[in-house]
């Protein structure tokens, strides 16, 4: 497993759309799940230790960033599930119902999403502001692979990052990277 670092943040990236099916059995667009004052876009998978080390935590920050600050949120599952089975589409539907995700959990099955928006490793956020101009390319928080002990609910870079953006429309000035496990990719689509 190789360990990436997200790239800096791309000021001229605007939401793309895509039509990939949840963990529900419904397909999602972008016109489906964007927030009125901002939306996350993130790429994470079941058996990342980085992912599994922010799970609870995420959820909760995303939770309240929806009720308090009407940003929505997906989920989108990018690796070749191939490669990685440990990342199935019903493994998939486990770990949402296990993290008991609020917002939808999406299989990129061709990839194509990942590829479209450039996301390298899991987890990688994407935080885009109301007019879906990108805002946020950072980490969760300082956790790498060990938990945060005592968390506090809405103390990681994300929420502070998107509550900035739901109340301004800017991106926020620090911005540090998010560091995961490089994305299994296809190999008929890398």
């Amino acid at each position: 497993m190789i360990a990436l670092n997200t790239p800096k943040v791309d000021f001229n990236f605007t939401a793309k759309d895509f039509n990939l099916l949840g963990v529900d059995n419904k397909y999602y667009t972008l016109s489906d799940c964007y927030g009125k004052n901002g939306f996350i876009v993130m790429f994470i998978c079941n058996h990342c230790p980085y992912v599994q080390s922010i799970i609870t935590n995420l959820v909760s920050d995303v939770n309240l960033l929806k009720r308090d600050y009407q940003i929505n949120v997906i989920a989108i599952m990018p690796n070749d599930v191939n490669e990685s089975s440990e990342d199935s589409f019903k493994n998939m539907i486990d770990f949402a119902k296990e993290n008991k995700f609020t917002f939808p959990y999406l299989l990129d099955s061709k990839q194509e999403v990942a590829k479209e928006y450039g996301a390298v490793c899991t987890p990688d956020f994407f935080g885009f502001n109301a007019n879906l101009n990108l805002c946020y390319r950072g980490r969760f928080n300082s956790a790498k692979k060990e938990k945060i002990q005592n968390y506090e609910i809405g103390s990681s870079d994300l929420f502070q990052a998107m509550k900035f953006i739901a109340e301004t429309g800017n991106p926020p000035v620090d911005q540090k990277s998010s560091i995961g496990c490089s994305i299994k990719w296809s190999n008929s689509t890398s």
